[in-house]
């Protein structure tokens, strides 16, 4: 399948789908796109506006999967920096839902949109899996459980064991939060089964 990923960050969601697959990803950050370049060489990588490149490449594709910036969303900036921290309040990124009507409305791919629960109610009729809310033009099977050991874990080295990376050859200031951002990435297994699983049946 030809699969965009879209806000690609390190690859957490990508890290179980081998090589059969041609991948195009697309990461803002110059700092962590040749992070995901080292470790999926085979792929693809775009430095660039995801959410711009959605719009113009969609036609492209099998399969799109896309994980917009959740901060403005998240139910716990909003509890604990803002009310209690006197974090500036900021409004939330309506890119997220631009992009999932943009695909349910436009794309003929099979489509994901990842992001978390946000402090609002969601919008737009997202599933739950876990930690993470998805809309998806597909179903999305049942994952393993692994938000309390994410929220258990401190140390750098254990999320990095935990999601299978290595980030000690990279000078970030930030890891922690990277590798708490990451995807689990069973879970990107198990929905790109699911829309290979799909995209036959429609084919058959």
């Amino acid at each position: 399948m030809k699969i965009l990923n879209l806000y690609a960050g390190i690859g957490g969601n990508r890290k179980l789908w081998g090589d059969e697959h041609e991948v195009t990803a697309v990461e803002y950050d110059e700092r962590i796109a040749p992070i995901y370049a080292d470790n999926f060489p085979n792929d693809t990588v775009v430095v660039g506006d995801a959410h711009e490149y959605l719009r113009q490449h969609h036609k492209e594709f099998d399969f799109i999967w896309s994980s917009p910036p959740c901060q403005s969303h998240s139910s716990f900036r909003y509890n604990i920096h803002v009310r209690f921290r006197g974090t500036d309040e900021a409004y939330p990124d309506m890119s997220l839902y631009e992009e999932i009507l943009f695909l349910k409305y436009h794309s003929k791919a099979l489509w994901l949109v990842e992001n978390v629960v946000p402090y609002y109610g969601a919008m737009l009729d997202p599933v739950k899996r876990n930690r993470h809310l998805y809309w998806a033009n597909f179903e999305l099977p049942e994952i393993p459980k692994t938000e309390e050991k994410i929220r258990s874990m401190n140390k750098i080295s254990e999320l990095e064991q935990l999601h299978g990376f290595d980030l000690s050859a990279y000078n970030l200031s930030n890891k922690r939060q990277i590798l708490r951002n990451v995807v689990d990435p069973h879970a990107g297994l198990l929905f790109l089964e699911a829309a290979i699983k799909q995209k036959r049946g429609a084919i058959g």
